[in-house]
């Protein structure tokens, strides 16, 4: 069996050299899809974006804590290798740092996932550390946050502007400082995730972040192509499975309609 990857196995991933690999993570959310990919990856993020893809919302708005455990426990039941983490959905943390000790304790506890993500920058180093000194590590989250498409009005760009990009380098900072053990950042210049990457301590995740990210993750939905007909600029599809199901699932309906299914070798008989 594989030994787990840990928050101290993924610190050491810091690029610092051309020889060590990026991290390879990947959102996912099914049992299935996740011993599927158990030896591929590194991270596997059980992403609040299952609220879309999975449930059919608009958006992650809607995901509930119980949503997030449900699907976190079956992709930690379900893989032996990869550092599990789950995501913190709107509402469970952003009151104060006692509501996220007790939605996060309750992720780990009935998950067995190995940390917890949460969006958010300066505003919420304080959480952070709260959360790391009682011994719950956090990934944290900056740029594109889709848990505040209200405010943003979209999901656009982030960090274009000298102002906005000043932020974004102190919003890293900030949660570096208070213990995060890595951090995605999201739709945001190359130029600027780059920045980012040299001037922090731990490793950045990038998704829409550039080529010099300590480690890439996506969601699995949009690079098999199952999810929508939208595709982010920063997604490359890496397969087609919509169109072989749609073809399988099609074959199945005329053969029923036929009645060529099921045949002689999909019956059982009475034994005689």
């Amino acid at each position: 069996m594989n030994k787990r990857l840990t928050v101290k196995d993924i610190r050491k991933r810091k690029l610092l050299n051309d020889k060590q690999e990026p991290l390879v993570a990947l959102v996912c959310y099914t049992a299935q899809m996740a011993r599927l990919i158990n030896d591929q990856v590194d991270i596997i993020l059980v992403g609040d974006s299952l609220g879309m893809t999975i449930y059919g919302y608009k958006n992650t708005l809607s995901v509930t804590l119980d949503m997030m455990m449900n699907h976190g426990a079956a992709v930690v039941r379900s893989t032996t290798k990869p550092h599990i983490v789950v995501d913190m959905p709107f509402g469970s943390y952003e009151e104060s740092p006692e509501k996220a000790f007790r939605s996060a304790s309750k992720i780990m506890r009935k998950t067995g996932a190995q940390s917890v993500k949460l969006e958010g920058g300066e505003e919420f180093a304080e959480t952070i550390y709260f959360l790391n000194q009682r011994g719950i590590p956090v990934m944290g989250h900056i740029g594109l946050m889709p848990q505040r498409i209200q405010t943003l009005g979209g999901f656009f760009t982030q960090g274009k502007t000298e102002k906005e990009s000043i932020k974004l380098m102190n919003d890293a900072k900030a949660i570096s400082d208070a213990g995060a053990f890595s951090m995605v950042v999201e739709a945001i210049p190359e130029e600027l995730a780059t920045n980012i990457t040299k001037n922090i301590k731990v490793p950045t995740i990038g998704i829409g972040g550039g080529r010099n990210c300590d480690g890439q993750i996506l969601v699995i939905h949009d690079i098999l192509n199952l999810y929508g007909d939208f595709t982010p600029k920063f997604v490359k599809k890496y397969g087609k499975i919509n169109d072989s199901i749609t073809k399988a699932v099609s074959k199945y309906s005329q053969e029923v309609k036929n009645k060529k299914f099921p045949t002689k070798n999909n019956i059982f008989s009475i034994k005689k």
